[in-house]
């Protein structure tokens, strides 16, 4: 079936022994300085003593590195991001401090949204753009709302081009209306589960690809793994997981890419881990208690 602190580098770099101050004397420091001539011509040579108040090269050489370190961290940290409140970046691959670590790569994510279904609309026209616009309606064609007559109505008009969804709304109610897809998948004729149990048919994309890009057309290809069943104990309808590929036909009609053809198949599939299923409970509380996502490229 087709359903984003600031490290603090303060450190305390060791103060110069030979300050006034400085820990080797409790605070005060006192020096014998011998005049030029009276130096002993076969000693070893002394070390020049730092003038007092002006620090060593070497303090300054760890200064310096120091204060570049820090303004190089703090540069990284910023990632270029802009100060709007609601933290967008215009780093298409969002990397402002205040990015979600779901974040998605490449174009920004759409802001719009259909008004009646919630589905995600104002795709960008470009590839990328395409890929999203195919994830998304992939996600909303494999819902459970597919499976009643008014919301199954919403989701076609709201994805489909005008022309396409007519066709495809009379082909989808000629299909539900013998019930038998509806019971086979554990429903009553309105689309509902029995009484306590869960419905579930969620599609979750894990790849697109483009298979054409011309501009005002486009066919992308959807790789997906689904959810689907009825979740309750003592179900006969057990959640089941499946794969699928869809492929999207799209025109992009007034400003927003619109499918006018929609095919799946089957796979391609995994080998299946050795995992043990959840209970009945576990995966009607999972269901109900994590939301699906919108897809954004």
């Amino acid at each position: 079936m087709s359903l984003g602190g600031d490290d603090g580098y303060g450190g305390d770099y060791g103060q110069d022994p030979t300050r006034p101050g400085g820990p080797s004397s409790g605070g005060r420091l006192t020096r014998t300085r011998l005049p030029e001539g009276d130096d002993d011509p076969f000693a070893p040579p002394r070390r020049g003593t730092p003038r007092p108040g002006k620090p060593s090269r070497n303090l300054v050489t760890v200064v310096s590195v120091v204060v570049l370190l820090i303004a190089a961290i703090a540069f990284a940290n910023r990632g270029g991001g802009d100060d709007s409140s609601n933290g967008s970046s215009d780093d298409p691959g969002g990397t402002s401090a205040t990015s979600e670590s779901t974040a998605p790569t490449g174009e920004r994510p759409v802001e719009g949204k259909d008004t009646v279904t919630g589905i995600a609309s104002g795709f960008a026209k470009t590839e990328q753009g395409a890929q999203s616009a195919a994830a998304n309606y992939a996600v909303a064609l494999g819902s459970a709302d597919m499976f009643k007559p008014a919301s199954r109505r919403q989701i076609v008009s709201a994805i489909y081009a005008p022309d396409a969804a007519t066709a495809r709304l009379k082909r989808l109610d000629k299909a539900f209306s013998g019930n038998k897809i509806l019971s086979n998948a554990g429903l009553d004729s309105h689309g509902n589960p029995p009484d306590g149990m869960t419905f579930v048919s969620r599609t979750n994309p894990v790849g697109t690809k483009v298979e054409r890009f011309e501009g005002d057309t486009a066919r992308i290809a959807v790789w997906q793994s689904t959810l689907f069943g009825i979740a309750g104990e003592g179900s006969t309808k057990p959640v089941s997981e499946s794969w699928h590929t869809d492929t999207f036909e799209l025109q992009w009609i007034k400003g927003d890419w619109k499918v006018t053809k929609y095919t799946q198949k089957d796979g391609p599939a995994p080998v299946g881990r050795d995992q043990a299923a959840a209970s009945a409970e576990d995966m009607a509380n999972a269901v109900e208690g994590f939301g699906g996502f919108t897809y954004a490229r």
